[in-house]
């Protein structure tokens, strides 16, 4: 049965000549995963937005769209709240009320059903979603992953037909993600529920959909099932292929002989016929030792912190150092303390217990203008607490005010970076405006404008493209080399693994080990990237896609 028929739908926002999404055509079946994916920008939030007519964004539609046979207009706010399920980006822009169980009853209560059937349905989603234990805590108690797991059930315990989700996973930690993937197959395979979301993280949810459709300047280029739709992207040379779970971007790299794996399962079959007959070395992981002699830039000493005087400790007897000039990736699940951590060493606040030195001062009796010229910038989990102005041009003119720079000087700065970032074309844009990925661009343009010596990262790379993210490394690999340190919170498992010097591991408000960034994931068994669980059993060592395409030509 036909849920969705998109025919020749374009859409321009207010004040723009370019459309965000252009002839879109696209017939989407009852009871199909469908995974969207693009570059950030590309118009996926935009054409998900156009499925539920009371989250459409104010601009101008062009084309048809039939929900269920009937245009898409006609159904009014009751039935779009009952048969269309939203979950957002931020588990906390999701949440209306205070408690987990009355979070889970609100819906049912605004569609004006009696008691005993909300109860009936509170009861059964608690008991399907598996959050009983949780059933009665504040929701201000709850992690990320939980918070983002009582979205979803909330929007469940309406029955809807479609599940539309924008990035859902975007801020939930590696483990979190995929168990947050895991219950959205079984809601397709178990309920029949449409599920139709838009994803950079790949890795875990192309295995369990059954089309990928990919975007690329508001236009549709690729939809297919996902391993045709890998194959597309390779053969087109498309940047998004980076983004492919790595075990396909392994397989394209080493031999074309038969079809694309997707998963760790297939990829690590594929290898153990691709090595058969073949000369290799079996590796063991290598053991590396930490040295600097350089003098740290950041140091916590016997850090204790709480947010509330009677409250739990947040951060417990946290100590370590980060040297001048180094990329430090802190890593870890949701709750466990690494955003606070941050925070302290942004000075934002002060702990109970201990000390946290900047360049070998107390930061604690610094200003905020000497902790802040010309000395660290910090970049927060969420882009949109940086913007102050109507414009993304005014919000990056707006950090050079106290600038001795000329207004010549000041231009040419804001015009590198914004070409760099590729924000040429949203500079007269509200920031609010622009897509997820988007906004993290043009905040991170504003926290670059400093040229700080030290850049305080809070997940940087969320809501951004594989090509992005790529950019992005080689410009803070470029700061490094001029000295810049580096500090980043992160889920990005591959991207730490890649580009890090050192990676720590955040659990229950401390660090529990730290290595070099190679070294620390190739001992991980599940915080470890897809490409080492692929091959280690051949090569421990081996850590990104590039190890592993690497060691399969050295040994093929």
């Amino acid at each position: 049965m036909e849920i969705y028929r998109i025919e020749d739908v374009s859409f321009t926002f207010p004040l723009q000549a370019r459309k965000a999404i252009y002839h879109i055509q696209l017939t989407i079946q009852s009871g199909e995963f469908i995974t969207i994916g693009g570059k950030s920008g590309s118009g996926k939030s935009t054409l998900l937005r156009q499925l539920k007519p009371i989250l459409s964004p104010h601009g101008e539609r062009e084309g048809k769209i039939n929900f269920r046979g009937l245009p898409i207009e006609g159904l009014d706010q009751r039935q779009q709240a009952s048969e269309i399920g939203f979950v957002l980006q931020n588990p906390d822009n999701g949440i209306v009320t205070d408690k987990v169980w009355h979070e889970l009853a609100f819906g049912l209560e605004s569609l004006g059903l009696d008691q005993q059937a909300i109860r009936l349905r509170v009861a059964e989603t608690a008991s399907f979603f598996g959050i009983q234990n949780w059933f009665h805590k504040s929701v201000t108690e709850l992690s990320g992953g939980q918070k983002q797991l009582l979205n979803l059930a909330s929007m469940m315990a309406m029955h809807p037909t479609v599940l539309l989700l924008d990035e859902p996973t975007s801020q939930l930690d590696p483990i979190a993600a995929a168990d947050f993937i895991e219950t959205l197959r079984k809601i397709n395979r178990e309920l029949g529920t449409t599920i139709i979301m838009t994803e950079h993280r790949l890795e875990e949810v192309l295995p369990v959909s059954d089309r990928f459709i990919v975007m690329d300047e508001g236009k549709v280029i690729v939809d297919d099932n996902p391993r045709k739709a890998g194959e597309a992207l390779w053969h087109m040379n498309h940047p998004m292929f980076t983004a492919v779970p790595s075990p396909m971007q392994i397989y394209a790299g080493v031999t074309q002989d038969s079809s694309y794996p997707v998963t760790v399962k297939e990829g690590r079959q594929w290898l153990d016929r691709y090595i058969t007959n073949r000369s290799f070395v079996r590796e063991e992981a290598v053991t590396a030792i930490i040295s600097s002699v350089k003098q740290p830039a950041v140091r916590f000493k016997d850090i204790w912190f709480k947010y509330e005087k009677n409250g739990p400790d947040v951060i417990k007897d946290l100590s370590f150092e980060v040297a001048e000039g180094q990329f430090y990736c802190l890593v870890g699940g949701n709750g466990t303390g690494k955003t606070t951590a941050l925070s302290l060493a942004g000075g934002l606040y002060q702990p109970y217990r201990g000390k946290v030195y900047i360049g070998g001062k107390n930061a604690a009796s610094m200003s905020f203008k000497e902790l802040y010229q010309s000395n660290l910038a910090y970049l927060p989990q969420n882009p949109q607490h940086l913007f102050v102005k109507k414009t993304v041009e005014q919000d990056l003119a707006e950090m050079l005010v106290q600038s001795s720079l000329t207004r010549e000087e000041k231009a040419d700065k804001v015009f590198a970076i914004s070409e760099f970032l590729e924000l040429q074309n949203l500079l007269g844009m509200h920031p609010y405006d622009l897509s997820g990925g988007e906004q993290q661009r043009a905040a991170l343009a504003k926290v670059l404008l400093l040229e700080p010596r030290i850049l305080l990262l809070d997940e940087p790379t969320k809501g951004l493209d594989s090509f992005f993210k790529d950019k992005l490394a080689s410009y803070l690999k470029k700061l490094n080399a001029q000295g810049v340190t580096i500090i980043m919170v992160s889920h990005d498992i591959e991207f730490c693994a890649k580009y890090a010097d050192v990676c720590a591991m955040f659990f229950d408000g401390s660090i529990t080990t730290s290595g070099q960034a190679k070294t620390f994931f190739a001992g991980n068994s599940f915080y470890t990237t897809a490409a080492n669980r692929m091959v280690r059993h051949v090569w421990k060592s081996a850590v990104t896609v590039e190890d592993v395409i690497r060691r399969c030509k050295n040994h093929g």
